[in-house]
Parts: structure tokens; sequence; C-alpha cells
């Protein structure tokens, strides 16, 4: 099971690519307040591919990594999310989600239940909640989120550092503008407007 391939669609700070690389491989993300140990397989993604898929993110909880709210995927929210599909391995994806939760990597997932229900609640963390979205080339897609609903938690507010990760990882993945990525991201949040979220993003004049 563990030499299997999924998608690992992530649509918070993993998008960036080079943050991702810290989750196989390990190390200490730019940005980020704290390292990660890697995967048991530190190798590369196989692929790698822009998705967008049903449903909304939001942003609730207090990351210590980002000192501010993270992002979490409600599909039943209305609207599409983007997000970034890395091929990896299942014994990958465990040890990802396992990081995600600040425990050791090195137990694979049962995805049996995911497969067959499209969802399966590991436990009552943040991230413990396996969703199957579909399948491309004939590999299952999964995510994982928190167990409640957008509607069952207060939202937090997102740092500046945690929407330029987040931000970076669109325009690589999806090759978006710095307006749509502003526009995008304040949609999902009310504490920041798109402007500002534009000024984060969008790199400053050259000096006169």
């Amino acid at each position: 099971m563990s030499r299997r391939l999924v998608w690992y669609v992530s649509y918070g700070s993993n998008m960036r690519a080079e943050r991702f690389a810290c989750y196989l491989t390990g190390g200490t993300p730019v940005g980020a307040t704290r390292g990660y140990p890697g995967c048991r397989d530190t190798s590369p993604p196989l692929a790698t591919r822009p998705v967008e898929v049903p449903g909304g993110i939001y942003f609730a909880t207090e990351s210590p990594v980002w000192l501010g709210g993270r992002a979490f995927y409600d599909p039943d929210l209305p609207g599409t999310t983007a997000a970034r599909a890395y091929l990896v391995t299942t014994a990958q994806f465990a040890d990802v989600a396992a990081q995600e939760m600040y425990r050791e990597p090195g137990t694979d997932l049962d995805l049996t239940v995911v497969m067959a229900d499209g969802r399966h609640a590991l436990g009552p963390g943040r991230y413990e909640t396996l969703l199957h979205l579909g399948e491309h080339d004939g590999h299952p897609a999964l995510t994982f989120t928190a167990p409640w609903s957008a509607a069952d938690v207060e939202h937090t507010k997102p740092s500046a550092n945690y929407l330029t990760m987040l931000a970076t990882g669109l325009a690589e993945s999806h090759g978006w503008t710095a307006e749509r990525i502003a526009a995008y991201l304040a949609r999902r949040t009310p504490y920041w407007t798109a402007a500002d979220i534009a000024a984060l993003v969008s790199p400053p004049p050259p000096p006169r």
C-alpha cells in the first residue's frame, strides 16, 4: 500500500513547492518558526499540477508556525478552491499528514474508508479528516482538513507571512497575477482587503 501513488492536494502554504519540499526532505521553510523532520521517502513528487476543487477555504484557529489563522478546506462552501496537487506515494502522504499534526512521521494511513466514503475522520485534530477529491490520471486525489465546517468555528485573521506564502504558491501553480490572487484571498477572510493583500504580494515600484 505504501508504494501506491496518490495526488496530495494542497490548498494552503504547501502550494509553494519550496515549502512542501521541507515536508519531504526535512528543514525549516522560509517564514516559518519551526522545522519539519521530513518523510521516510525523501523523493521529490513525480508530478505536480494546478487543480480547482469544489468548495472554499476559510481561516481559523491560531497557528504557532504562522502566528495567525490557518487555512481549512470546506467542500460544502460555495465556489471553488484553487489548489496544487503533488503526485506522491501513500507513505509520503501519510508522513506529510503526520507532520501537519506535529507528529512524528513513519506510520502508514489506512485509506480504505476515505476511498469508499469520500471522507474519513481519523481523529478530532485540525488536519485529521481525510477527503477524497476525485481522480487525476488514474490516481486518487486526497487532502486533509478539520472535522468541523466553516460555520462551526470562529474565523481568525491570517498573518501577513502566511498570506504571502499562499500567494506565492498560487502564483507558482496557477500563474495568477497579484491582483487576481489578492481578490481570491480577500474573498475568504474579512480581516484583509484585496488592496492590503495586493500590497503584500506585489513587487515594490522601482526607485525614482
